[in-house]
């Protein structure tokens, strides 16, 4: 059975993503920014090798 004539949306156009990046970028300040971007530091890898080797079962 299909849907009726007045059930069929009609297809977006981005128009809530094209208002909510204009809103982020004219509002958006450094610091959200900054720590989205910043680089990886050593402290991240290792960090993240303890992390693999817990999830492999390895004991310290």
């Amino acid at each position: 059975m299909t849907k009726h004539l007045a059930d069929h949306r009609a297809a977006s156009e981005g128009g809530r993503l094209q208002n909510f990046l204009r809103v982020e970028r004219a509002n958006s300040s450094a610091a959200p920014r900054s720590l989205q971007q910043r680089p990886q530091t050593a402290d991240d890898t290792t960090r993240l090798q303890h992390y693999l080797r817990i999830e492999r079962g390895e004991q310290a």
